[in-house]
């Protein structure tokens, strides 16, 4: 057999075999999923500048009283930081006012069947390693800190699913190797993902600027986001801000929209450019075991505050340069009869948005916030012994399910709105006691059965025949009276929350400090906090304003020592 003729070297090298190119490929995509992975999301910690000791002989003699209304993240770290930046020497007394019967506003637990052992977030889910005020909080107080994947039964894999109404545009499960996830995304939507990544981690890199100096504390909002450069972000919506950045429609509609549904229940071209950044900042998801809201409480105890639960403050009457704040509460022991109080303070901070605080203000602020519509959120809480169905969402039975469903737009221009959900997931699942077995014999102590914990997030408030729809059992087995013996939902709980702002773009951001009509701008000792949720809504980005108003006050006292 005659030898098989070869090509010159310059001509093998210019048209590869089929193998070779395939390697050279996959090659690539290692090459930038290890860049990916050696490029990480986390940015180094800023430095928080306390304020050096006076000589204890200068210090004032007079006790600086501070009402913080809410307990929230912005009210309680407003107290605590208050503490921390103070002198040694200053006397400083802090009342906290929170109208509902716990501390962590928006961020709250449920007892699943009302079982202690069993909480689960009913608002603010997850923060993450760039949120320095709350992971370095949950540390100093030794809070135990468990990672956002779900514990679940051994049969179960942990799948990611982005639905549009019709099909699933992209899954994602934990069974593969990270490396090859990576790869499948760059597969698809080529550099996309690393671009959005790269854009993410430099705007989100210029906002954690404002932790440190010369930027914290800030006097104002828009100027400071202007020194940042990132009223560009704010003022374009986020498909036009991924555009204009080289990523692709595709990946922002798939991936990106998908983000900004489940954390902000918005689309691309309804939230700003910065938020969808936030929404892209991720990684190394955690929470609080028992509730984030023990970070809150944790601030307000360490800062030495007095703490009103279950009080709401109605009235702020400013005379002599003092405020008298009125409150109601019910007394102790009565469900049904209200007690007031009154208490003059020097400075007061007003930790929640202003629009839902019902306060009179006497004489009436100069120039209030306006109106923000807040994003009304259905949250349902409920178990069912049975896995999603892969049925409800077009998939044949035999179908790995996603146990986790995010959301992004219809195609073919079918109306956004049409979905009844933004997500769904699988928590995992929880032990439950069981008194008997089928066949009424009783069942040995301790045991207990097991049941899937399921989270939906919605626009509006969910059926129950809809949430039967989507659960795997045999809707027809039903009983003589035509409710079904198996009983799939068996626990449930709902809850509406005014969750965060609608986001749309724009480039100025409210006053940090508000004023009463008998002051100049600037002059009264009232702060606002929840102008920040337009900029950026999270739980750490009112932490930081409670802290940057904190330190305010603080250098503004100082000031004002002879």
């Amino acid at each position: 057999m005659a030898p098989r003729p070869t090509s010159p070297p310059d001509q093998r090298l210019e048209r590869p075999a089929p193998a070779h190119r395939r390697r050279l490929l996959l090659g690539l995509l290692a090459l930038l999923a290890l860049i990916w992975f050696l490029y990480p999301s986390n940015v180094s910690e800023p430095r928080i500048l306390y304020i050096a000791a006076l000589d204890p002989q200068i210090c004032p003699q007079e006790t600086l009283n501070v009402a913080v209304i809410g307990a929230g993240s912005a009210g309680a770290s407003a107290a605590y930081y208050l503490d921390k930046f103070r002198q040694p020497c200053h006397r400083l007394n802090i009342t906290v006012y929170e109208r509902n019967a716990y501390v962590g506003g928006r961020s709250t637990t449920v007892n699943v069947y009302d079982d202690p052992h069993q909480p689960v977030e009913l608002g603010a889910s997850i923060f993450v390693p760039v949120n320095h005020n709350l992971v370095n909080a949950a540390k100093r107080f030794h809070l135990p800190i468990k990672n956002r994947k779900r514990t679940s039964r051994r049969d179960d894999t942990e799948i990611l699913g982005v639905w549009d109404g019709q099909d699933f545009v992209f899954t994602q499960s934990d069974a593969n190797y990270q490396y090859w996830n990576i790869a499948r995304l760059l597969w698809k939507y080529g550099i996309s993902p690393i671009r959005t990544q790269t854009l993410m981690k430099k705007t989100v890199g210029s906002f954690l600027k404002m932790y440190d100096a010369p930027y914290f504390p800030f006097k104002s909002i828009t100027e400071t986001a202007s020194d940042l450069d990132l009223l560009g972000a704010t003022a374009a919506p986020g498909q036009q801000f991924l555009t204009a950045n080289g990523i692709s429609e595709e990946f922002a509609h798939d991936i990106v929209q998908a983000a900004t549904r489940v954390n902000y229940a918005q689309n691309l071209d309804q939230i700003h450019g910065l938020e969808t950044m936030v929404c892209m900042a991720a990684d190394g998801g955690m929470s609080i075991e028992g509730g984030n809201w023990q970070i809150f409480n944790n601030l307000i105890k360490d800062s030495g505050a007095t703490l009103l639960l279950d009080t709401s403050v109605t009235t702020i009457t400013k005379e002599s340069g003092k405020y008298t704040v009125k409150a109601t509460s019910p007394p102790l022991g009565s469900a049904q009869d209200t007690s007031s109080t009154e208490s003059t303070y020097d400075t007061i901070i007003l930790a929640s948005p202003l629009q839902f605080s019902n306060i009179t203000f006497t004489p009436p602020l100069s120039s209030p916030p306006p109106f923000i519509p807040y994003v009304s959120l259905f949250v349902t809480l409920f178990t069912s012994p049975y896995p999603l169905s892969p049925a409800a969402f077009n998939l044949d039975s035999g179908a790995n399910m996603p146990t986790t469903i995010l959301t992004t737009t219809p195609p073919n221009d079918i109306d956004a709105n049409a979905l009844p959900f933004n997500s769904i997931s699988t928590l995992g699942t929880i032990s439950v006691p069981r008194n008997e077995e089928p066949n009424g014999n009783d069942f040995e102590c301790g045991t207990r059965d097991r049941e899937y914990l399921y989270k939906i997030f919605s626009p509006q408030p969910l059926s129950r025949s809809y949430i039967e729809s989507l659960l795997q059992f045999d809707h027809t087995d039903e009983n003589d009276d035509g409710h079904n013996s198996a009983k799939p939902i068996l626990w449930i709980y709902e809850k509406r929350w005014d969750s965060y702002p609608y986001l749309p773009p724009r480039t100025t951001f409210e006053d940090i400090r508000l004023s009463m009509a008998d002051e100049e701008q600037g002059n009264d000792s009232l702060w606002y906090t929840s102008g920040i949720e337009s900029f950026i809504s999270t739980m750490e980005t009112s932490s930081l304003m409670g802290m940057n108003v904190a330190r305010l006050i603080v250098d503004e006292w100082l000031e004002m020592e002879p």
